[in-house]
């Protein structure tokens, strides 16, 4: 795959970008975004090799939609209209339900396979894109089967030398376990930083205050809120089911409080120490 075009250059479509090009020495990058900035920023930053519209698709054999989740719904199927029948399309967003009902029935649906790199930091743009950012990292792909087989072979060796692990998924499990996993500690950081703001008037106490166990608890509070809106938006059912367990759990634990358990509050910590295993398992 020689001809890569990116749609929406930030963190993720920069970085899948910088990657490809560093793999293979004949590939050829193109970015397509609404914001010419960032095309211009990209091209200096040499993550792309030149601008590019919708008009030129039909050259393309890599398509990488890295766009908020509502846009992608709207743009995924006039992407799959634009392209040839070599072309690979995928999307890398947050929540895959709605992208792969936007598409089920559209005449190219065996050219788009739906991916979810579980890779990121809190920043954005192409200037947050770095290379190596999905090595080790789960790609999660739902709908395989709908994908034809010449182009599944080649999505699994792309993601191969990016450095993934993949793991398959239908998309309604998908978007609920993420709910837990991803959308949940993004809120927890967003309210975390909330209230500290609202609390804490004086700015200075915060930044003389704030420890490491703070700062790592509130990074992901400096997300882009024009991404994450959206993927609460689409998510809001198993959002909200997410919030009600958590928001029982904090309940439970200022209970135990209030009634001096600290008995009952040290065994809660302990038990939950064991998430320790769980993600060095994962590591």
């Amino acid at each position: 795959m020689n001809k890569i075009y990116i749609i929406g250059v930030g963190l993720i479509g920069g970085s899948i970008a910088l990657d490809i090009k560093s793999n293979n020495k004949h590939a050829k990058v193109f970015g397509i975004d609404t914001n010419d900035s960032h095309l211009d920023d990209a091209l200096k930053l040499n993550v792309i090799d030149e601008k590019a519209s919708y008009g030129d698709l039909k050259e393309a054999d890599l398509v990488v939609l890295s766009i908020p989740v509502d846009k992608a719904v709207l743009e995924l199927p006039k992407v799959l209209d634009a392209i040839s029948d070599r072309a690979l399309v995928i999307d890398v967003g947050s929540t895959k339900d709605p992208v792969c009902k936007a598409i089920e029935n559209h005449k190219m649906r065996r050219n788009f396979l739906a991916t979810h790199p579980i890779a990121g930091t809190e920043f954005s743009g192409p200037k947050a894109a770095i290379h190596g950012l999905f090595q080790k990292k789960t790609n999660i792909i739902c709908e395989v089967e709908k994908t034809t087989f010449k182009l599944q072979e080649k999505a699994l060796q792309l993601f191969s030398d990016l450095g993934m692990r993949i793991r398959y998924m239908n998309p309604e499990a998908h978007d609920k376990h993420i709910a837990y996993v991803s959308h949940l500690s993004h809120i927890s950081s967003f309210m975390l930083g909330k209230t500290v703001i609202e609390k804490e008037k004086n700015e200075r106490d915060i930044f003389d205050m704030a420890g490491s166990g703070f700062e790592s608890t509130v990074r992901l509070a400096k997300s882009s809120p024009a991404m994450w809106t959206p993927i609460f938006k689409q998510n809001r059912e198993n959002v909200i089911e997410t919030l009600d367990e958590y928001i029982n759990n904090l309940k439970q634990f200022k209970a135990l409080m209030e009634s001096n358990d600290f008995d009952e509050i040290y065994k809660e910590m302990q038990s939950t120490n064991h998430i320790k295993d769980i993600l060095n398992g994962i590591a």
